[in-house]
């Protein structure tokens, strides 16, 4: 009897013990959530990226045991881009401790501002969401590298400039702006319509529901009316493959529909067949294999088959690449918060000093296995994005190339619309805070 009672009370005290095991597991681990959307009519756009952010984070567990000695806990929410779901994610995994959200959608993050100072969780918005969120000032919970929208749009327009001889040629001139009817579409319209009045070409605007993403033909038979000289497409999921295909349709050349860099998908251009040669999109990072990390990729996650990705050959992509790019940003926000707090395992208050002191220089970039992948950069206490240069990414028929030098979005034009932008954010939602947080010195 008394050996019964022994090993009942052995058993008893394991099992009452498991639990303490794995909560201290988990406090040894930085999780990471990923709100991605691999369902829906956005899918199309959302696994590939949903792919690379997966991987690159894998791939830091399998080869170097995790971020500075700790591994990362991964875990997706599928929110199928629908902003109802995405806040239910967000909801569903801050209590589990997040260092960052990645809400990869506009719509989403404007519903998460409100929520990221009084939840202490930094949210990054890579290259998306609210422009003026670049203000860290007046958002120092927000971080959007390396580019805005308005960035984007004003090298859009710079780019028109060069095209036609200058930017003194811009004026009599059109451009039209094809965007999803969401608010991720509508963000670059108050930059366009200010360089329109400044430079004097006419904006035209051609929205798209997302109802109707696949059925443009409306649309295309008003650019058909007004002869736009240049298209921008703000466009995403289903509907860039449409537009690529209506362009053609209609006749209008090919080499002056420019996507934003979501409407550079591969399947986007394919849609188009052979004809498609020359589309372009914006872009701040390549596309394809050769490259050392996404070689490390391919050797420690998709060999050991750790990834997601159906089809090997998908791997180094245009947007799988985005989300090599987007969980790069991600790692070295946490090793920066690391470096400047001395603890292995950070929370979020950790990560939002490390991703506002974020300084990703060409050395850190060939470290990381990304020379010639992407451009150095650097976040600070003020600017939360860096307004870096981009580059035209031109589809030769079955991949993206490099097809311009680096291009430097109009500063110049795009700062004061921020600043009053972030003004006008604060001053229009009751109580706003002020900033309270600290400014690391430089690192």
């Amino acid at each position: 009897m008394r050996k019964f009672i022994l090993v009942l009370g052995l058993l008893t005290g394991a099992a009452v013990g498991a639990p303490a095991i794995q909560q201290a597991a988990a406090q040894d681990q930085i999780y990471v959530p990923l709100l991605t959307y691999r369902t829906g009519p956005f899918a199309g756009s959302g696994i590939p990226i949903a792919d690379g952010m997966r991987d690159y984070l894998e791939m830091l567990n399998q080869r170097d045991g995790g971020i500075g000695g700790v591994k990362i806990a991964i875990e997706e929410c599928e929110t199928g881009y629908d902003t109802k779901k995405g806040v239910e994610c967000y909801e569903a995994t801050k209590s589990k401790n997040p260092v960052v959200v990645n809400p990869y959608s506009t719509g989403i993050t404007l519903q998460l501002i409100p929520r990221a100072s009084v939840d202490k969780i930094p949210i990054l918005s890579m290259a998306y969401g609210l422009s003026a969120s670049a203000d860290g000032n007046t958002f120092p919970w927000i971080f959007n590298p390396p580019v805005t929208y308005w960035d984007g749009a004003s090298v859009m327009v710079g780019y028109m400039a060069q095209q036609l001889g200058g930017f003194d040629k811009l004026k009599g001139k059109k451009l039209g702006l094809i965007h999803l009817d969401a608010p991720y579409g509508k963000e670059p319209i108050p930059l366009l319509q200010d360089l329109s009045k400044r430079y004097g070409f006419e904006l035209k605007l051609y929205p798209v529901p997302a109802a109707d993403m696949q059925n443009q033909s409306g649309i295309w038979l008003g650019i058909r009316r007004d002869r736009p000289d240049f298209i921008y497409n703000q466009g995403f999921g289903a509907m860039n493959p449409t537009a690529v295909k209506e362009a053609l349709r209609n006749n209008f050349p090919i080499d002056k529909l420019v996507g934003v860099w979501w409407a550079g998908g591969d399947d986007d251009a394919r849609a188009g067949g052979a004809e498609a040669k020359g589309y372009k999109s914006l872009n701040f990072h390549q596309a394809g294999t050769n490259f050392p990390v996404i070689q490390d990729i391919l050797k420690n996650v998709a060999d050991k088959n750790l990834s997601k990705v159906d089809n090997r050959n998908r791997i180094g992509e245009n947007l799988y690449n985005r989300g090599v790019y987007n969980s790069m940003l991600i790692a070295e926000a946490v090793r920066t918060a690391q470096k400047l707090t001395g603890k292995k395992v950070v929370n979020g208050e950790d990560v939002r000093r490390g991703l506002e002191n974020l300084n990703i220089s060409e050395q850190r970039l060939k470290e990381l296995g990304m020379e010639g992948f992407a451009a150095p950069v650097q976040v600070s206490c003020s600017d939360h994005n860096g307004h870096n240069k981009v580059f035209m990414a031109e589809w030769d028929g079955s991949k993206y190339v490099k097809a311009s030098d680096w291009m430097a979005p109009l500063k110049d034009e795009v700062r004061p619309l921020i600043d009053s932008a972030a003004k006008e954010y604060a001053a229009g939602n009751s109580g706003w805070p002020k900033r309270t947080e600290a400014c690391d010195k430089a690192t």
